[in-house]
């Protein structure tokens, strides 16, 4: 060898392949990757959502329950809004998804500005704010991939995104 990368010698030559060479490989191998083993649209925009939230200053509100997981099944509760509840050290977000929206509860309660985010943008779908209560209510689809960014005073929580 003379210092450069071989693959293996059954080119015949037995000459190190330069860097030139080994980039074009390596584009070939990421074409092929794309026709043969494209990448997930859902995945895509996932990745696209969460790029889009990176926010220094925003603290990350973690899912701590969710009634189609956590809550016991009751019969009659067939058409039964999901609850959800996120949590970010002191604040604590409820929310109700329904069919006219989300319903919302802040604690401990206060004033925020509450926007709902649907899609890979920076940009809320829809805008709505909490009132001294900390109650909200936003009338908005979320049939897909969703997350919250609340501003309260001091901060910015942003909470999982979630599919309903």
């Amino acid at each position: 060898m003379n210092g450069g990368t071989t693959f293996d010698e059954a080119d015949g030559a037995g000459e190190p392949y330069d860097e030139a060479q080994l980039r074009e490989v390596e584009q070939l191998l990421r074409e092929a990757a794309l026709v043969c083993d494209p990448v997930p649209a859902a995945l895509r925009d996932t990745a696209l959502a969460a790029f889009a939230l990176h926010d220094l200053d925003a603290r990350l509100a973690e899912l701590t329950f969710d009634s189609l997981l956590d809550a016991a099944p009751v019969r009659s509760a067939e058409d039964a809004p999901r609850m959800l509840t996120f949590a970010a050290g002191d604040l604590t977000v409820d929310v109700e998804v329904g069919e006219d929206g989300l319903l919302g509860q802040l604690l401990p309660p206060q004033e925020a500005g509450v926007e709902v985010l649907t899609r890979p943008t920076p940009e809320a779908t829809a805008s709505c704010a909490a009132d001294g209560t900390g109650g909200f209510s936003c009338a908005v689809d979320v049939t897909g991939p969703f997350a919250l960014r609340v501003r309260t005073g001091d901060e910015v929580v942003v909470t999982e995104w979630l599919r309903v």
